[in-house]
């Protein structure tokens, strides 16, 4: 790996870094290896073949990770690729808790990466499921019935923003709770926009 390879904005990056720094270095040379280009994004080390996603380092209260853009198309046959939370469709983690996991998992680490190389080669893509895959809250479906413009914009938006729209919903375990965050948001779905616009 050539310093040349390194993006002035992940020095900055790293030198902030309290928590991770040690384990984020060494992620990055790794990745760094395989001859990946390397940029900031989401406000983490970002790192592409021809401008495509291929991994995210980045970290956590308990671990951190090195997070694959298209993990749900990897083979994983070490079985050390981790899904978020349910709802995250593409990507998945590899976690760490100290440098010396990470060292071991070098040779793991890189074939996994070259893998996730040759899925953009191939042009592969995750099938997400679509928005009306999704259950709607009782709560949602009984605004829409007491207000079908409300609905009509709904399904306006784009998928994304509705399944935002699904997850905020549907999180509480109290009806109330859910009753009252559609009722805060029922504005901005009949104004067109998203959760966080």
């Amino acid at each position: 790996m050539t310093n040349s390879r390194k993006n002035r904005k992940v020095d900055g990056f790293l030198r902030k870094a309290k928590k991770w720094k040690g384990e984020f270095e060494t992620l990055r040379n790794i990745v760094l290896d395989c001859e990946l280009t390397e940029d900031i994004k989401w406000m983490h080390p970002c790192y592409m073949f021809e401008n495509k996603n291929i991994v995210l380092i980045h970290g956590f209260k308990e671990y951190c990770a090195l997070l694959f853009h298209k993990g749900a198309l990897l083979q994983d046959p070490h079985g050390i690729l981790i899904q978020q939370t349910e709802n995250v469709q593409a990507a998945r983690q590899i976690r760490f808790t100290n440098v010396q996991e990470i060292v071991e998992m070098e040779t793991i680490l890189k074939a996994y990466i070259y893998e996730a190389i040759e899925v953009e080669k191939a042009g592969l893509e995750v099938n997400f499921k679509k928005s009306t895959e999704f259950i709607i809250p009782e709560e949602l479906q009984t605004k829409f019935d007491e207000n079908p413009a409300l609905k009509t914009a709904f399904e306006a938006l784009t998928p994304g923003r509705q399944r935002g729209y699904i997850f905020h919903f549907s999180a509480p375990k109290q009806s109330k709770t859910r009753v009252s965050r559609v009722e805060k948001c029922m504005q901005k779905i009949l104004s067109g926009k998203g959760l966080n616009d």
